[in-house]
């Protein structure tokens, strides 16, 4: 499906006239209100709209390859507790009753389905991180520094100052990376038990006991952090 025909469809339409006005208008109002320009907050709220929007379109694309097995760790084991997460969600919903709720929830299933796509490419990016960690290889770097530091000291020179300052800006590099990695995981950890606990109260949507509006929105937040994780990731790599 291109873009026009998921922008056509039903699920498009109950999203365009949804909860989500209510969020972008918030949002621009709140904006304002911490001093930005009218013209700025505005544009905040729709492009918070947008996004919620965005995330609750029926997916066009084909599924991402996920393979958990081609990552290291913490990587892999986050991927196969979403995919687990992805799989148990999908059960509830083929277990219920056909109907207009069994495809209120296919769909957002399918909402999820997009999530997981998400974080698979933010998965990829932190094994990439980690990767580069490795190839700097910190604890070599750190030996290497104190014997030029040694050499240094018994005879001084420009040349072995300017060895000093390269081992170090390589350390500093290695050391930004893996804030970065571990900021990572840590955003995509705490995803994984917002989706856990969205899985666990399926059930009770599933028969009708919990708002199917109210779960929906919530699983579309979790997807726009995922989006919006996988976007800043996207733009630390074209720094």
């Amino acid at each position: 499906m291109g873009f026009r025909d998921r922008f056509y469809t039903p699920q498009t339409a109950k999203a365009l006239l949804s909860w989500r006005i209510l969020v972008g208008l918030g949002v621009g109002v709140a904006m304002a209100a911490a001093g930005l320009p009218v013209g700025v907050a505005i544009g905040v709220g729709v492009a918070v709209y947008a996004a919620s929007v965005g995330a609750a379109m029926p997916n066009g694309t084909e599924q991402a390859n996920i393979d958990p097995f081609v990552l290291s760790e913490p990587w892999r084991q986050l991927m196969q507790q979403a995919q687990g997460s992805g799989r148990r969600l999908r059960s509830i919903v083929s277990d219920g009753d056909s109907g207009p709720l069994k495809t209120t929830m296919e769909g957002i299933a399918d909402q999820l389905e997009h999530g997981l796509n998400e974080a698979w490419e933010v998965a990829r990016r932190g094994d990439e991180i980690d990767d580069a960690i490795r190839r700097l290889d910190p604890t070599a770097l750190r030996s290497k520094l104190a014997t030029l530091q040694e050499r240094a000291a018994a005879s001084p020179s420009p040349e072995a100052d300017a060895a000093i300052d390269s081992v170090q800006r390589q350390l500093s590099t290695a050391e930004r990376l893996k804030e970065q990695s571990a900021a990572t995981a840590a955003s995509l950890r705490l995803t994984q038990t917002q989706l856990d606990e969205l899985v666990a109260r399926a059930s009770e949507v599933r028969i009708g006991a919990v708002d199917t509006v109210s779960y929906e929105r919530e699983v579309t937040e979790l997807v726009v952090k995922l989006e919006a994780l996988h976007q800043a990731i996207v733009e630390t790599r074209s720094e």
